[in-house]
């Protein structure tokens, strides 16, 4: 990777310039408007993602940047940053504090690094692809979880799987030993954190997943799409996280029965 220790630098950097900035509007006046597809966004999503432009610009001007917000610029082709500066936007806008702010760094496509901040919660999780994973500085590790029927299982986006797998969705609320629902990128890093053993998500953009491959794989888990490839800008937003080789297989599995 171009000067590791350097976009280590940076990259921290960054986080805590948008926590910053997401605090500053978190249970405030927001702004809200409605994008056409009706998903939300808030004055602070845009704040916090033209602050992140504007420090990129300054300190990698070649680089390409690919915020959810703002489009992507190419850059040089190889070297690219990818944004969402307000994960959870609709946390964000009924004050619930599991938002966060997700930043990958990739090289030829492929992620190198990922960031997750969770601004409200005071917690910064950290990955580089063979140098590990961080907590606000202290080393994580996913669980030695192998078995789903052992596992605590985290299905993310659970009306939209619903509405659109009604059979999986019966898969999965039969699956797991612990199952619980949500959203957002919070649970994967809980599973870096070796608090989840696994997550299944969909319906994803590749700012929303980005980030999150590279955390947990440098915690020593597995993050695909349901089909076992790995995640880059063109996958289809249909994910799969878990914390070892063997219950990644079995929910593959269990997804492509």
């Amino acid at each position: 990777m171009q000067d590791a220790m350097a976009l280590d630098t940076h990259a921290k950097a960054i986080s805590e310039l948008a926590s910053q900035a997401a605090m500053q509007y978190f249970r405030g006046t927001l702004g809200i408007e409605f994008k056409q597809d009706q998903s939300p966004v808030t004055q602070a999503d845009k704040d916090v993602e033209a602050k992140v432009r504007s420090y990129l610009n300054r300190y990698f001007p070649d680089h390409g940047v690919f915020g959810e917000e703002e489009g992507q610029d190419t850059g040089d082709g190889r070297h690219m940053w990818v944004i969402d500066p307000i994960d959870g936007t609709r946390s964000f806008l009924s004050g619930h504090p599991l938002f966060g702010f997700l930043l990958a760094y990739l090289v030829d496509g492929h992620p190198q690094l990922g960031v997750v901040g969770m601004p409200a919660l005071n917690e910064t999780f950290f990955g580089v692809l063979g140098k590990g994973a961080s907590l606000n500085g202290q080393p994580i590790h996913v669980s030695d979880k192998s078995h789903l029927d052992q596992a605590i299982l985290y299905v993310n986006e659970g009306d939209k799987l619903y509405s659109d797998h009604p059979d999986l969705f019966n898969r999965l609320m039969q699956s797991g030993q612990t199952r619980r629902f949500a959203y957002d990128g919070y649970p994967h890093a809980l599973l870096a954190a070796g608090h989840v053993d696994a997550v299944v998500d969909y319906d994803l953009q590749p700012y929303d997943f980005l980030a999150l491959s590279p955390l947990i794989e440098a915690a020593g888990g597995v993050m695909t799409d349901w089909q076992g490839r790995p995640l880059e800008l063109s996958s289809n937003g249909a994910v799969v996280s878990a914390a070892t080789p063997a219950l990644h297989a079995e929910l593959l599995e269990l997804l492509n029965p």
